[in-house]
């Protein structure tokens, strides 16, 4: 392995798809793959032992700790790793959270070769890397969040990590109770936590909660 070559993890929970993609950057010869991972809490365990990488190419829906979540880790714990969204989420809203919270470069999981090998470049050469497609997405995402009625499309891409982790546990079967019990809280926070999402995102009920989840890219459906 070469260390003058920009240094490259995968983290998707996906291992085919994973295993293809380092098979497909090694053979571009320019980039060394360190390791894959299948998740951010992976990812992290590998990093304590690992060379660190220049780029991270980063999955959003994962079982563990999702994209958004170990962007965020990223981007406090490790912020020279450019970070590179490689998804098939591409609502404005998933855009602009990974953006938001550090990714420098966001691309779909149908782009082909030549693409991916651009987007590296770019990433590892500039620091960046955005389509067409990704900044008309980011200029129509700022232009609706200046209009008044995108009030609860604003407020959701401030959501705290505690509000998103209560906001994934509403999608499941679990009592309110038991959501309490699974984050550590009392039933009397998790009241609070609902009554303030409700306020916050303009929803009344818990199906609207699960709903805002499943259509702004919080909770992904197989």
């Amino acid at each position: 392995m070469t260390t003058d070559n920009p240094g490259v993890v995968l983290v998707d929970d996906h291992v085919l798809l994973r295993n293809g993609l380092a098979s497909l950057i090694r053979s571009f010869g320019r980039f060394d793959v360190l390791f894959e991972a299948s998740d951010g809490k992976d990812l992290i365990r590998q990093l304590k032992t690992s060379r660190r990488p220049d780029i991270i190419l980063l999955d959003i829906g994962m079982p563990e700790m999702d994209g958004y979540e170990t962007a965020c880790y990223l981007r406090e714990h490790f912020p020279e790793i450019r970070v590179l969204a490689l998804t098939m989420t591409d609502t404005d809203s998933s855009v602009a959270r990974m953006l938001k919270n550090g990714a420098k470069g966001y691309v779909l999981k149908d782009i082909d070769a030549h693409g991916l090998e651009q987007a590296l470049d770019s990433i590892a050469g500039k620091g960046s890397y955005y389509t067409e497609t990704i900044t008309e997405k980011l200029i129509d995402t700022v232009s609706r969040l200046q209009q008044p009625e995108q009030r609860h499309f604003r407020n959701m891409l401030t959501l705290n990590d505690r509000e998103l982790e209560f906001m994934k546990l509403v999608c499941t079967e679990w009592t309110y109770k038991e959501i309490a019990d699974r984050m550590y809280l009392s039933p009397r926070t998790i009241d609070g936590y609902r009554d303030a999402l409700f306020e916050k995102l303009n929803v009344r009920t818990r199906v609207g909660l699960a709903m805002f989840a499943v259509k702004n890219g919080i909770v992904q459906l197989d």
